[in-house]
């Protein structure tokens, strides 16, 4: 593997200027850059939804314009998808003929997958609109939304959806939390409806603090991500910082919880409690050092990355969670937005031979993982 040869060969000749003193945040350091090693050489041969995920978070740690590339192709596909979808809408039927189309095509892989997808079917036209309310809000990120003519069709046609009432049913937020959570902030930033507090007030009603401690597992991990979602989704996904104060309860909620976190939660939903101190601006917290020493320890020495809790070392299907445990060892303090592709992708594409990360399959984006 190219990217980590260099990579490690690097970290063993910085080794010998750095100061004694920074070994534990040396070692997450290495850490980090091992696995991004390892997923930078991988990377091309994935589909181009993992591509985007990966790249969309390192471009918003580093600001590195290798990442470039992946995005552009994500944003290409974007403009063509909701070009159609745009131009769709002004047809009657449109709409249910696309939801149709989306639930023919939901996962029914995992157990989870097949409960979102029943209860999804129970909502009529929401499932077409978390589609394409997914991705106005990645056009917006790109800088994009307003080189797409007659847009403001999209968010009219969303601000007909019976959102206030999707995102509020107790049995959607005990399926779907994270994704209501998502679905909040991305409705409140284009400008169509703030339900961020209903959403809120719903979610501490779905788990009341004085009985979490009764949850399963599965319903204690659907809150613990929820809970990050509300962060994360808040941050526009990794380009601000956001206000510890006011997601102080859930900031609390992680610093008492953090043994059960440790013992119950994923690693991918442990990272992203980390990260939700981070974006607060905490990295001193206590809780994100236990986490970033527990995530150090997960790595399997064999495959050189973080598992499954089943095992699986498949790098495809581990690329959410390694992508975040890279964010959160090797966390740089600072954030960058977007990119802008709204001047890039109405130019003349030139790649330099050799760089970049070229997609070599496509794939329809699940959503389940902003």
């Amino acid at each position: 593997m190219g990217w980590l040869t260099v990579l490690l060969a690097a970290w063993l000749a910085g080794c010998a200027i750095e100061p004694l003193h920074d070994g534990p945040a040396r070692d997450e350091q290495a850490t980090a850059q091992a696995l991004r090693a390892i997923y930078e050489d991988a990377l091309p041969a994935m589909p181009l939804d993992k591509q985007r995920h990966y790249a969309q978070r390192l471009y918003r740690i580093s600001g590195d314009a290798r990442y470039l590339e992946p995005l552009e192709a994500h944003g290409r596909l974007l403009l063509k998808q909701l070009g159609r979808d745009i131009a769709g809408l002004e047809t009657p039927g449109f709409a249910a003929t696309r939801t149709r189309e989306v639930m023919a095509n939901y996962p029914q892989r995992t157990a989870r997958q097949r409960a979102r997808g029943a209860m999804l079917a129970q909502w009529g036209e929401i499932a077409f609109g978390r589609q394409l309310l997914f991705r106005l809000i990645q056009a917006d990120y790109y800088g994009l939304l307003d080189t797409l003519p007659e847009h403001e069709r999209a968010l009219d046609y969303l601000a007909s959806l019976e959102w206030q009432r999707f995102l509020t049913d107790p049995e959607v937020m005990r399926i779907y939390a994270a994704q209501v959570a998502n679905q909040a902030h991305f409705l409140h930033q284009l400008g169509i409806v703030d339900l961020r507090d209903d959403m809120e007030a719903a979610f501490q009603s779905v788990y009341p603090a004085d009985a979490v401690s009764a949850l399963s597992e599965r319903d204690y991990r659907n809150r613990l991500y929820g809970m990050t979602h509300m962060v994360i989704a808040d941050s526009r996904y990794y380009q601000r910082r956001v206000s510890a104060e006011q997601h102080a309860w859930i900031l609390a909620a992680f610093r008492t919880e953090i043994e059960r976190i440790l013992d119950e939660a994923t690693e991918d939903i442990m990272a992203e409690v980390a990260l939700s101190f981070l974006l607060a601006g905490l990295e001193s917290d206590p809780t994100v050092a236990r986490i970033r020493r527990h995530l150090m320890q997960a790595v399997d020495p064999r495959s050189g990355i973080i598992p499954s809790p089943d095992g699986d070392t498949d790098l495809e299907r581990g690329e959410h969670r390694n992508v975040l445990a890279i964010m959160v060892l090797g966390w740089p303090g600072q954030l960058y937005a977007g990119p802008d592709l709204s001047r890039r992708l109405h130019q003349p594409r030139e790649v330099p031979a050799g760089q970049g990360m070229r997609q070599r399959k496509s794939h329809v984006a699940v959503l389940e993982n902003v």
